[in-house]
């Protein structure tokens, strides 16, 4: 919701956008006006707030598709939603075009785009790419499709630009794709990962993208980093202090984090949190553990709280703080079972 663009704006608007009672008493020289309204000091007027809104994009986790059923054999084209400051169960947000799963998400601060596709149960045509506004609610639009039919990428993203990184198809890819967010189209080719890798976690700054851990390629136990505002080949970044395939990921701008995955060889679900400084280079720390063994999960953040959902065990969604280390803590439940769905959040 936002306040009026045109004509009258009344206190009442104020206070309701604000979360407050519409008859709550309130002063236009008031923090909380000032702050909605963008005026930090001096004179201030109504039509100062006209279109504001106090709704914060980046606080809004999406959640799309993924696996209705622990064998990942039915897909679902639910979309679902929290709010990442606070804690409590998924709300529904509204469809995507078709059921899908094995979708990795981008965002502005305005529009989220998810990609990718189920490769081996959607049609050869269906490497989609869908979007949504993060700030209402509704169903999913076509947005364009990738380069080539491969499902199970992993994604970083700018304000302005997302980039596709690996995936699968017949085999692992090292394909990275790039589109212009606040548009719409097709994918363009942006280079390649260090190897082929299936459903790496993606974790960004605003100029730094990086591809951790996946299945299969050398990426499972070790991480590679591109410049978003460019384009070219990916550059080893450091090893992962535990293997991860298919892990979930989300940064702060400045730490990223990988939580989950399992290891290929000996097939045992990891509980492990990771973390790396993006703007350096080097081998992953230890952060903490997850209140279960999982992997396929998504990530999304706010830039404080960093959330992972769904996944193999089931529809348990758990936090983190990124700025410091320890466990994970509970944080809700799914509307739906989401194994394998993509997760964004509005850019910070």
């Amino acid at each position: 919701m936002a306040l009026p663009s045109s004509g009258a704006i009344s206190l009442n608007n104020v206070n309701v956008e604000l979360g407050n009672s519409g008859t709550a008493y309130i002063t236009m020289g008031s923090a909380a006006v000032r702050g909605l309204f963008g005026v930090s000091s001096g004179a201030i007027d109504m039509a100062d707030g006209y279109g504001k809104s106090s709704f914060d994009p980046s606080d809004r986790g999406v959640f799309a598709g993924g696996s209705g059923d622990s064998n990942n054999s039915t897909w679902t084209d639910t979309i679902q939603y929290i709010t990442i400051s606070s804690t409590g169960n998924a709300t529904d947000f509204g469809n995507l075009t078709i059921p899908n799963a094995y979708m990795e998400g981008m965002s502005s601060s305005s529009r989220g785009v998810f990609a990718g596709k189920t490769w081996y149960a959607q049609p050869t045509s269906a490497a989609v790419m869908e979007y949504i506004t993060i700030a209402s609610t509704g169903n999913a639009t076509s947005f364009g499709t990738l380069s080539d039919t491969r499902g199970r990428p992993g994604a970083v993203s700018s304000a302005t630009r997302g980039v596709i990184g690996g995936g699968m198809h017949s085999s692992t890819s090292s394909v990275m794709d790039y589109i212009t967010i606040a548009s719409t189209g097709n994918a363009t080719s942006f280079g390649s990962l260090t190897s082929g890798s299936d459903r790496p976690a993606g974790l960004e700054s605003s100029t730094r993208g990086i591809f951790a851990g996946g299945e299969g390629g050398s990426l499972l136990a070790a991480s590679a980093y591109i410049t978003i505002a460019s384009t070219g080949n990916a550059t080893s970044f450091g090893s992962l202090a535990a293997q991860a395939e298919q892990p979930a990921g989300c940064s702060n701008g400045t730490r990223g984090v990988i939580a989950g995955g399992a290891d290929p060889f000996t097939y045992v679900v990891a509980d492990t949190i990771q973390y790396v400084t993006i703007a350096s280079t080097g081998n992953s720390t230890d952060f903490g553990n997850l209140v279960a063994a999982h992997f396929r999960m998504t990530g999304c953040s706010n830039g404080t709280r960093g959330i992972f959902a769904g996944g193999t065990a089931g529809m348990q969604i758990e936090y983190i703080t990124i700025a410091s280390t320890g466990n994970s803590t509970a944080f809700g439940t799914l509307l739906v079972r989401g194994s394998v769905m993509g997760g964004l959040a509005g850019a910070f």
